[in-house]
């Protein structure tokens, strides 16, 4: 609104002194977190953290589920709001994206299938698969060397990642959007690598999607199908679902997705420039190596798959998805298992991964002295958001001095 010298600086007609009169300023909205579930107030320091981190980086929903020794002794879900936006309620069963997190599934999957004799983790995946590379170097690309990534694709060598290349790919092959697997495999087949196949450890989507590929081809189900049918099913878990693109393809229960960024439609040529979560990225293409759905108490109930042998994997496939690689162990004594980054410390392998893409973040670790948490949200870092991966130093110097007993699984299975 103009002063009134600056109304009669602009040649406005001048409104008489007595007339002008201060409106009163409105309260600036206060920020507030919203909870759902329950964290028993032994466990407040978790519960806590949560709170700041959504209150520093401002993200609308978010969850946290806790679990120790086998029982869920936390489940939370978070809505931020400030005001400015209708933000709906979240609780502890509402589906998230998880993104990468989906890797330690697809692992799991082939683990079952090596588990029920259908698959060899030697088997090369051009036989496998049917591929005729224009980089011979590709023959020698195993089930295994695609889990721990090690099979010769480097997004930052070639600028490419090939889950994120729709548009140029549609260009390349001459066909229309949207894509689909069989047109990201042929791209990606048509070029080189670009490091010798086991050579060195660089983070692969692509790698990830061929497994996919691989669970669907070897078991004879569709990938969604096998995961749930043998993995998900025999722990309880039924919600847990491969998402959509499309907010309008939105499963019951699943929160907003919320990113400062567009980008040209993928899932038509329309050209329309949509909001990055939501048409920015094919989820369906995605599926194995980032698109399941799932709620934090979901993905604590998930990690039994690895504390419980015999519920869905042996002991001995346990231990080879979290067994080191012919290389890739880092500074930090890290290295990248199957789907999982492990790192011994006393006594115990700890397992963690996070999962990132427009308008998700997630993370998941088992931990010492038997305990694990999964935490999901519905933003990620972006430009001016303090740091996201501090979740688990912030997570981890939490003190407990007393665990609670009660089982909270009943609530939400």
């Amino acid at each position: 609104m103009l002063s009134r010298r600056s109304l009669l600086k602009a040649g406005a007609v001048a409104v008489p002194a007595a007339t002008l009169t201060a409106r009163p300023a409105l309260a600036a909205p206060v920020p507030v977190v919203q909870t759902s579930g329950v964290a028993p107030a032994s466990l407040a320091g978790f519960d806590n953290v949560i709170k700041t981190y959504v209150k520093e980086r401002k993200i609308s929903c978010a969850q946290l589920a806790v679990m120790k020794s086998g029982k869920i002794v936390l489940a939370r879900g978070y809505r931020y709001t400030d005001g400015s936006h209708a933000v709906p309620t979240v609780s502890p069963t509402s589906l998230f994206r998880i993104a990468s997190l989906s890797k330690n599934i697809t692992s799991a999957a082939i683990m079952r299938l090596v588990q029920d004799g259908k698959l060899s983790l030697s088997a090369k995946v051009t036989t496998l698969l049917g591929l005729n590379p224009a980089d011979a170097r590709m023959n020698q690309v195993t089930v295994l060397r695609l889990m721990q990534h090690l099979g010769g694709w480097d997004r930052d060598t070639s600028k490419q990642d090939q889950l994120w290349l729709d548009h140029t790919i549609s260009a390349a092959l001459d066909v229309p959007l949207p894509i689909g697997h069989a047109e990201i495999i042929k791209y990606a087949t048509a070029r080189q690598l670009d490091f010798a196949p086991g050579s060195k450890m660089v983070y692969s989507n692509y790698g990830y999607m061929l497994l996919g590929r691989i669970i669907a081809k070897v078991s004879g189900m569709p990938y969604e199908t096998y995961v749930q049918t043998k993995l998900l099913r025999p722990l309880g878990i039924t919600r847990m679902r491969l998402g959509k693109s499309l907010r309008s393809e939105a499963f019951p229960g699943e929160v907003v997705y919320e990113s400062q960024y567009t980008n040209k439609s993928v899932v038509d040529d329309s050209g329309t420039v949509v909001p990055y979560p939501y048409g920015g990225f094919n989820m369906p293409n995605q599926d194995a190596n980032g698109g399941w759905l799932a709620s934090a108490v979901d993905l604590v109930r998930w990690t039994l798959a690895f504390d419980r042998p015999g519920l869905v994997l042996s002991s001995a496939s346990i231990a080879k998805l979290f067994a080191k690689p012919e290389t890739g162990v880092n500074s930090y004594g890290s290295w990248y298992g199957g789907g999982w980054w492990v790192r011994q410390v006393t006594g115990h392998l700890n397992t963690w991964h996070n999962g990132s893409m427009p308008g998700t973040f997630s993370y998941l670790a088992r931990l010492q002295n038997g305990w694990s948490y999964a935490a999901t949200f519905n933003h990620r870092e972006e430009a001016g958001t303090p740091d996201y991966d501090v979740i688990d130093g912030q997570m981890n110097n939490v003190k407990v001095t007393s665990w609670p007993t009660t089982d909270l699984t009943s609530r939400y299975f």
